[in-house]
């Protein structure tokens, strides 16, 4: 049957495929416009199938605040190549995912796929396979990660390849959440504290301090104390509050942020980055 023009820019307009793949879908689907957008879908999950052996290590990493100020989402939209990570549509996409995730009260990936995607009536494990399908390369939620508190802050790091929220108990100003939230991104941290590190990891760290002293030539009594010191230094390194702070490396996170908020301190965070 003859397709017009018109027909197909309205599907293009609606889908995002290629004036192609709208044209051959119309056709296909008898001029049905429901049945052609099913058609162009069903093309993505093709396309999606084809790509699933492919690395999605790509992708914009976007964070943000609830609307009241109490949660806040750092998410992960991974694609295969930096020129598709930097396309408007993708960060669109991003950004819509983030701000339905804080709005929703999702706490990880698997929370947000089953939702509907704003403005459709597909969820959005379909929106993303659907982009898959425009997009030709694999698109995945990367990660989805939260923290939560009295006040909570956002960081981006230019690039959109790093960002972080951090929670506090207590009120916050913004400049001092930031810097936190900064922090954050910057050092790397793997707790809060010395209470939340994984009991795991920390005797890895322990056994890795005992045996280098043991290489070093100590009895195996004082090599097990000095794991214990080189641990505690190692706590100092990794845990938020206990870093020094990259602003003022005379106190640690912990007192910089008691000093510029009595009675404020950092309750969680997360941190996502590419790579």
């Amino acid at each position: 049957m003859s397709i017009t023009a018109a027909e197909v820019n309205k599907l293009r307009k609606q889908t995002g495929a290629g004036m192609m793949d709208c044209k051959k879908a119309l056709q296909e689907a008898e001029g049905d416009m429901d049945k052609a957008i099913e058609i162009l879908r069903l093309k993505g999950q093709k396309v999606a199938a084809k790509r699933s052996d492919r690395e999605a290590s790509e992708g914009a990493i976007l964070s943000g605040v609830s609307a009241d100020g109490k949660s806040g989402v750092v998410l992960s939209l991974n694609c295969e190549t930096d020129f598709v990570a930097k396309n408007e549509d993708f960060i669109g996409v991003a950004k819509t995912l983030l701000d339905l995730a804080l709005a929703e009260g999702c706490e990880n990936k698997e929370s947000i796929l089953a939702l509907n995607y704003p403005g459709s009536s597909i969820t959005v494990a379909d929106k993303i396979v659907e982009e898959t399908g425009k997009i030709g390369e694999r698109i995945e939620i990367g990660d989805l990660q939260t923290a939560s508190g009295d006040s909570v802050a956002a960081y981006i790091h230019p690039g959109n390849r790093l960002a972080t929220v951090v929670g506090f108990s207590g009120d916050v100003n913004d400049g001092v959440g930031r810097d936190v939230a900064m922090q954050a991104a910057a050092m790397a941290p793997v707790a809060v504290d010395e209470s939340s590190i994984p009991a795991d990891l920390i005797e890895k760290e322990k056994a890795i301090g005992k045996d280098l002293a043991i290489q070093e030539g100590k009895p195996a009594d004082l090599a097990e104390k000095i794991a214990m010191g080189r641990l505690n230094k190692w706590y100092k390194e990794v845990t938020l509050v206990n870093q020094p702070f990259i602003k003022d490396g005379k106190q640690t996170v912990s007192q910089y942020v008691a000093s510029e908020c009595p009675g404020a301190a950092v309750s969680s965070f997360s941190r996502v980055a590419l790579g």
